[in-house]
């Protein structure tokens, strides 16, 4: 019997998460109107605290379908700048065509893996985001060190994640109950995933570790508001990619049964109202 301790593979991490996001592509653009009602405000907190205004050049890593990329353009106005990068074409289609639907000539987008920004022209950029999207990287200091690359002197990084998985019942709720079904393993130490920053002061010591000065934070409360549980599980069903990737090994009885009992669980956040999940946001700037 092979006793030998498991190993964090990122190589592999990295095409399993490319094939994610290649699969789930669509999905994320067609739930861009959630997109924007859940994260369109706490952008807006991270975008001022990157202090992005009339005519700013923006970096925006692991951009997505790019909603928070069509706020940052409208912010910057025809006078600047964004680039959009991810290491999904699919995904970058996606926010190219809704940039052009929205009549921005000021957005780009640029196949990029957000751990190579140093391939970028240094101190090109005013401000870098990423909303979302370090919590996904495995070596977080190099992307960051990137970020730090392509920042001017002076400009800021502002970085948004998840706080602690008891905050984030909308998401975390559905991770442990696939974790339990599929008999997976507790993630290994310093891997990465959707509550590996989240702690109290780990994203602002990343961004002290990377070089960054006047580090600010701010922690941001966000549920997710929809009809009904049904709607929120629809949404992560298809929009989520490693959820399905945790299920891989289940049959597709398994994973019916698995889904009716997330749906089931989160039935505990619907009021009269509505559905209101929990989901709590830490966002982090530093300068340059």
């Amino acid at each position: 019997m092979d006793a030998s301790p498991r190993q964090f593979d990122p190589v592999r991490y990295k095409q399993t998460t490319r094939e994610q996001w290649e699969t789930a592509a669509e999905p994320w653009h067609r739930w861009g109107t959630l997109l924007t009602r859940w994260l369109g405000p706490p952008t807006d907190t991270m975008l001022d605290m990157a202090g992005i205004g009339e005519g700013s050049r923006v970096l925006d890593v692991a951009a997505g379908a790019g909603d928070q990329t069509i706020q940052v353009a409208r912010r910057v106005g025809p006078g600047g700048h964004v680039r959009a990068t991810d290491l999904s074409p699919t995904i970058l289609k996606f926010a190219a065509e809704r940039a052009r639907a929205a009549g921005l000539t000021n957005v780009e987008t640029h196949e990029l893996d957000g751990e190579n920004l140093t391939e970028l022209e240094a101190g090109s950029f005013d401000a870098v985001i990423s909303r979302v999207g370090m919590i996904y990287f495995p070596d977080q200091q190099r992307a960051l060190a990137g970020m730090r690359h392509a920042l001017r002197p002076g400009g800021r990084v502002a970085a948004m994640v998840y706080s602690t998985a008891d905050k984030n019942g909308f998401f975390s709720i559905p991770v442990s109950i696939i974790r339990r079904r599929a008999q997976l393993p507790p993630p290994l130490p310093g891997q990465p995933g959707p509550f590996s920053l989240g702690g109290e002061g780990v994203l602002e010591k990343a961004l002290v570790d990377a070089g960054f000065t006047d580090v600010d934070v701010q922690v941001v409360d966000a549920p997710v508001r929809v009809e009904a549980a049904g709607e929120c599980l629809a949404f992560e069903k298809e929009s989520f990619g490693a959820l399905h990737q945790m299920m891989s090994g289940l049959s597709e009885d398994e994973k019916t049964s698995v889904w009716n009992e997330i749906e089931d669980e989160l039935r505990k956040f619907e009021t009269d109202g509505g559905f209101e999940g929990p989901c709590e946001l830490v966002i982090a700037a530093g300068t340059k």
